[in-house]
């Protein structure tokens, strides 16, 4: 298995290529702002072919290179369809301007070929099988992507802003609810083998396990308790 990540943009978020292996084919999941060189020199590296691109949710931070990646590859990109508006008026979805001069090196706009991401989808592509869950808190269509256990990696879950190494995705932009957030982690993450790779949209990979130890929200889902206030992290 061949997973490669790096931070893009103004917001660090993290792009993924996902493959079985070098020189295969592959997915892109989240190519934010800024991402598409990145894109371009990781597809070359690895002697990649990308098949898609799929989205966590559809904040700006991680899908403002949805239309340059795709039209460079002529893929598909995946959404949720309670985020795909998203992608063609990023500021209703953050309840204020994100400023001019940044809106002037964006994409925005769908790519020609869009489709919409259900929870518990099995989505066979380039020969992986990634299982989405619908994860609402962050945004109404947030989801994350996990991968199965196999000979060389233990699971993965692509976990967009829902789950960061100690803390969670914002919820106080339209469509975020902290009782969503909790819902989503108890039914989502929780339930979850302890060596899963936790792979999230901003900052350093963990696992389920030092994340049940020490995320002080997912320790509150998992007693039942009141969550701490509404994180900033992520836009």
């Amino acid at each position: 298995m061949l997973i490669a990540g790096f931070p893009a943009g103004a917001w660090g978020t993290n792009c993924y290529l996902v493959a079985p292996a070098a020189g295969e084919e592959c997915v892109i999941i989240d190519p934010g702002h800024q991402a598409a060189q990145g894109v371009e020199e990781a597809l070359k590296k690895h002697r990649l072919k990308p098949v898609a691109v799929v989205l966590t949710h559809g904040h700006i931070d991680h899908v403002a290179s949805v239309v340059p990646v795709c039209g460079a590859n002529d893929v598909p990109a995946w959404i949720h369809p309670a985020d795909r508006y998203m992608m063609s008026d990023p500021e209703k979805g953050l309840g204020r301007s994100i400023g001019m001069p940044l809106m002037g090196e964006l994409s925005v706009g769908e790519p020609d070929d869009v489709r919409e991401l259900a929870d518990g989808a099995k989505l066979e592509l380039a020969g992986l099988e990634l299982t989405v869950a619908h994860a609402p808190g962050h945004t109404k269509g947030s989801v994350t992507f996990g991968l199965p256990e196999a000979a060389d990696i233990p699971p993965v879950l692509f976990s967009g802003d829902l789950l960061f190494a100690g803390s969670v995705g914002r919820t106080d932009l339209p469509g975020g609810s902290m009782d969503d957030m909790v819902e989503s982690l108890t039914r989502v993450v929780l339930p979850l083998d302890d060596t899963t790779v936790v792979l999230s949209g901003h900052g350093p990979q963990t696992t389920i396990g030092q994340e049940r130890a020490a995320n002080p929200y997912l320790r509150q889902a998992a007693s039942g308790q009141e969550a701490p206030g509404a994180s900033r992290r992520g836009m």
